[in-house]
């Protein structure tokens, strides 16, 4: 199993280029399994999920080839409808399969999935938007069961207890497409990966209204054509490297990033001290001078983004005074707090508060990563911890970040992965 070591004290400056969002692609993927001719993704990150997702597309009877992150998927074989156990839990995305075989099998099979440890994370929205559009769903022995041999359109409202659900609204879209007549998707997620989906699914030729809002129009169609198409820059890996320049307090630009999907982060690091400029060129993040403490509230998009919450306490845990950063999405997303308190932080958790108390150094220490986010908190906690973290349990890293390690090494970070 493998590690990283990061020893502290460097301050990171030049460029580094943003890869391709994960979150994007994985439903993209699956929705090129409803055309008639194959599909080019291009901008495609080289990551474990994506290869997951790849392998499940094969299972289903596709053909899935990566290469110089172009994926090439051809749905001609597309003749399967179970996706099974040994691919859907590592990934929860995989239960994207679900939407899709209704759509074009009108049968669909699903392991119920898996994934990050974060906390409770049931399809019971994902379940309920199907249902609605016709379908019969039982769950036995771990799987989700699905037929529909006549999808009709109508109005489904998905709202949750959490928001809006990114999963669901991917889920009833797909099937949708499939569905006669008009369907309404009402508390539509409108997060930055939906909107790349229904833009990729109008390319195909379907009929969709509402990308990017809470409001999803779809007149149901049967024949998609495949496309050539380049997903989004990945907003989440592009926020990991705005809180590494810093908290080293580096000068930092990032290539290749979509302002408008960053807004939640970039205002954060502003009120925190933080100088962050945007040109047509990038991003351009500066540490300059002190910093303020701030509190942080987890919301569903366009708010501040819980896959952002890790790395943000990362660097409020070095910054002077006190700060509150509250979790509204996922009950078991403060498991990172643990670790960096053994590096030096002091992080007390009320329920879904945590109050960081910042500190005038972290110490490296050896430490565990729990999930995706957690890990590259951990990372970014070492870039200025004193001495070396040893951060282990780093497989999760593979899923999300393409690299990171050599990325953060050109910054000028000491970092490295190790046997």
């Amino acid at each position: 199993m493998q590690k990283i070591s990061v020893k502290g004290g460097k301050i990171l400056k030049g460029e580094v280029s943003i890869s391709g969002s994960k979150n994007a692609t994985l439903p993209v993927m699956t929705a090129a399994l409803l055309g008639e001719s194959p599909s080019l993704i291009k901008n495609v990150p080289y990551l474990n999920d994506i290869k997951t997702m790849a392998e499940v597309l094969k299972t289903l009877g596709a053909k899935a080839q990566l290469e110089d992150h172009r994926l090439h998927i051809d749905p001609k074989g597309f003749n399967k409808w179970e996706a099974p156990y040994e691919l859907v839990k590592t990934m929860r995305a995989s239960i994207y399969s679900l939407g899709a075989c209704l759509a074009k099998m009108e049968e669909a099979k699903v392991s119920l999935p898996g994934g990050c440890a974060i906390g409770a994370r049931p399809i019971d929205l994902h379940l309920k938007g199907v249902e609605q559009l016709g379908a019969k769903v039982t769950i036995e022995h771990g799987y989700v069961h699905a037929k529909a041999e006549n999808l009709v359109g109508t109005t489904i409202q998905l709202a949750g207890p959490h928001g809006p659900s990114l999963g669901a609204t991917i889920n009833v879209l797909l099937a949708s497409t499939a569905a006669k007549g008009t369907t309404i998707i009402e508390s539509a997620s409108t997060e930055p990966e939906v909107e790349d989906t229904v833009n990729f699914l109008k390319a195909m030729g379907a009929s969709i209204e509402g990308g990017g809002t809470s409001r999803l129009v779809i007149e149901g169609r049967k024949k998609l054509k495949g496309v050539e198409y380049s997903v989004i820059p990945d907003r989440v890996e592009a926020g990991t490297f705005m809180v590494a320049a810093a908290i080293t307090k580096g000068d930092v630009t990032l290539k290749g990033v979509n302002a408008n999907h960053l807004s939640a982060v970039t205002d954060k690091l502003r009120q925190i001290g933080v100088t962050v400029d945007v040109s047509p060129e990038g991003f351009r993040v500066r540490g300059e001078g002190s910093y303020k403490p701030a509190d942080v509230w987890v919301l569903p998009y366009p708010g501040f983004p819980t896959d952002m919450q890790a790395q943000i306490m990362a660097l409020l845990a070095t910054v002077p005074g006190i700060s509150v950063v509250t979790e509204t999405i996922w009950e078991n997303r403060f498991m990172h707090v643990f670790e960096m308190n053994r590096m030096g932080a002091d992080i007390n958790i009320d329920r879904s508060h945590a109050v960081v108390k910042g500190v005038p150094k972290l110490t490296g220490a050896p430490v565990m990563a729990s999930d995706l986010r957690a890990s590259a908190a951990l990372i970014l906690a070492g870039l200025v911890a004193e001495g070396e973290t040893m951060i282990q349990r780093i497989y999760h890293l593979d899923r999300g970040y393409e690299k990171i390690e050599k990325k953060l090494s050109a910054l000028g970070a000491d970092i490295k992965r190790m046997d």
